[in-house]
């Protein structure tokens, strides 16, 4: 998974890191939450699926934060949201073919 550096700029800002010597290590795990999410959820593009974009965001801070543990059952509703969201928007684009 390729990230962007408006995407790893984007998050750095959010979570307040100023310096660029973790870039890679944020790169790793933004992708790392990238691909944990698709497979739970289903695909979705980052730039345009905010919603997506903010659970990609949460997890790798918890991830940054040791905490990734946590991540699923204080995300879970989320998560189920944004999986429903992706599977009806594949069912409606299946249904127009």
């Amino acid at each position: 998974m390729d990230i962007t550096t408006d995407l790893l700029e984007e998050f750095k800002e959010r979570m307040h890191i100023t310096h660029s010597s973790e870039d890679d290590n944020l790169k790793r795990l933004l992708s790392f939450s990238i691909v944990d999410l698709q497979e739970k959820c289903g695909p979705f593009e980052i730039e345009k699926d905010l919603r997506a974009k903010e659970l990609v965001f949460e997890r790798t801070r918890y991830t940054y934060n040791d905490a990734l543990e946590y991540f699923n059952d204080n995300f879970l509703s989320q998560i189920n949201s944004l999986g429903l969201s992706i599977a009806l928007k594949e069912s409606d684009s299946d249904a127009t073919i």
